[in-house]
């Protein structure tokens, strides 16, 4: 068994001890009809299929599959319509919707989907497979939205090395590598507190957060490193007992040796496990850099900092990926 199939085993035995409802408004593609059957049969989750009762049923007749974890909901001819509608008006009135506009919101699956977790009829939502993701937040933004703990939305991957020479010995998180463009130094901070806070949840670690830079420990001098140092401080401040080193260059915050030249005076002796880049540019590079040559398994984006959990898809995305997505999302509701 590899290191990732071995980690993803433990995150579908976590889920399982207490399967959360998560619905899919995508509930007609193929993917996400036999990564919901897998997930039902094996206790994961109790999934919601958002669509046409006749296409999905027509998909699902041939399958074995546990009906107790396994629903199916037409948006359109829903009995909770009506509420949906009135609660949409009623949070979106002062933006100017009408009462017409947030019908044709909530009967559509994305929008109802949202409404369903906003008012606690699932735990959480997973879109993206044939939506763009800019529609798939703007459902979970404007229904769902931020958490009254944070101001900024970001989101994480978790990173599953498959090669034995990697420097990784279990999964680590790489953020933000999907969300945010240029963090200022408070969402910088945010993005590494809500990413240590879902390694201790999800991957059930200790958190040892990287902060990465072209400088490490003030060997370079500019605003970029100063925005850094800033949201370092400010991390440490609000959690004194984490391991958060200074600013690091990747190769210093991997090599302990080379870390321990570049900056004698750092205590950090292991391995970080949570990754914090930059911007956007370089989370992103990064990310697919560690998956296309570096040979590890990127799954996510999972996004951190809504109200309730909503995640986002790759149109890409294969069947073991949205089963994968469905474990972490249940863990993710507190």
């Amino acid at each position: 068994m590899t290191s990732d199939s071995s980690f993803l085993e433990k995150v579908f035995t976590k889920a399982s001890a207490n399967p959360r409802r998560i619905v899919f408004p995508e509930g007609e593609d193929d993917r996400i009809v036999e990564a919901a059957i897998l997930a039902a049969n094996r206790g994961i989750a109790k999934i919601t299929l958002l669509g046409s009762r006749a296409n999905i049923h027509s998909m699902l007749q041939d399958s074995k599959h546990s009906s107790q974890y396994l629903a199916v909901i037409d948006p359109r001819v829903s009995p909770r319509l009506d509420e949906y509608t009135e609660e949409l008006f009623q949070l979106r009135k002062h933006k100017g919707i009408s009462w017409e506009e947030a019908r044709k919101i909530v009967s559509q699956p994305l929008g109802f989907a949202a409404m369903m977790v906003r008012l606690g009829h699932a735990d959480g939502t997973i879109g993206g497979a044939v939506h763009t993701t800019a529609d798939t937040l703007r459902a979970a933004l404007q229904i769902i939205g931020k958490s009254s703990k944070v101001d900024t939305v970001s989101s994480f991957f978790i990173m599953l090395a498959e090669k034995n020479q990697s420097p990784f010995k279990g999964p680590v998180i790489f953020a933000d590598c999907a969300m945010v463009i240029e963090p200022t130094a408070r969402q910088l901070a945010q993005i590494g507190e809500n990413a240590a806070l879902s390694a201790s949840i999800i991957l059930g670690i200790l958190p040892k957060v990287a902060f990465l830079s072209f400088s490490t420990a003030g060997s370079g001098s500019d605003e970029r490193v100063l925005r850094i140092k800033e949201a370092i401080q400010i991390t440490r401040n609000k959690y004194p007992d984490w391991i958060i080193e200074q600013e690091l260059q990747f190769d210093a915050a991997i090599d302990p040796l080379l870390r321990k030249r570049k900056a004698p005076d750092l205590v950090l002796d292991t391995t970080p496990n949570v990754f914090i880049f930059p911007n956007l540019d370089a989370g992103n590079i990064g990310y697919k850099i560690a998956e296309r040559i570096g040979g590890m398994r990127a799954v996510g984006p999972v996004l951190q900092g809504l109200a309730k959990p909503a995640n986002d898809l790759s149109r890409g995305s294969k069947i073991e990926d949205i089963l994968s997505l469905i474990a972490i999302t249940g863990l993710q509701v507190s």
